[in-house]
C-alpha cells in the first residue's frame, strides 16, 4: 500500500514539472520575442517548438497518471473531460461566431476559452467526485 502511495506520489510530482516546465516556456515564447530577442524568427521559433514538446511531455506524464488511476478514478476524470471536451468545442464555436458576427467588441480569444476549460474541468471532477463518492 505504502508502494503504491509513493508511486502515486511521484507520479504527481513528475506532472507538476512538466506543467510548470511547459508554463515557464509559454511565458518564454510569448514574451520573449518582444522583451528579449527583438522577434528573431529563428529564436522564436526555437521557443515555441520547445514550448510544443514540454507540452508533449505534460501530456505523457498526465497520461501516466491516469493509467495508475483506480477504476472509479478513472470514470470520475473520463466523464469530466467528456464534459470538458464538449463544452470547449460548443462554447468555443459560439465564441468564435459571436465575434465574427461582431455581436461582441473585442476578439475572441484563446486564453477566455482555456480558462473556461480548466474551470469546467474543475467543476466537473468536484461534481463527480461528489456523486460517485
Amino acid at each position: 500500500m505504502e508502494t503504491m502511495k509513493l508511486e502515486r506520489s511521484k507520479r504527481i510530482k513528475k506532472l507538476a514539472i512538466w506543467t510548470w516546465t511547459w508554463v515557464a516556456t509559454m511565458a518564454i515564447a510569448t514574451f520573449g520575442p518582444k522583451f528579449i530577442w527583438d522577434y528573431h524568427p529563428f529564436l522564436t521559433t526555437f521557443a515555441i517548438i520547445v514550448n510544443l514538446a514540454n507540452g508533449i511531455l505534460m501530456i505523457l506524464a498526465n497520461r501516466d497518471l491516469f493509467n495508475h488511476f483506480d477504476e472509479l478514478e478513472k470514470k470520475i476524470h473520463l466523464e469530466s473531460l467528456a464534459i470538458t471536451l464538449g463544452l470547449g468545442v460548443v462554447v468555443g464555436l459560439s465564441y468564435s461566431l459571436l465575434d465574427t458576427t461582431n455581436l461582441i467588441d473585442k476578439d475572441a480569444e484563446i486564453a477566455n476559452l482555456v480558462m473556461f476549460m480548466g474551470v469546467t474541468y474543475l467543476v466537473s471532477i468536484l461534481i463527480n467526485s461528489r456523486r460517485y463518492k
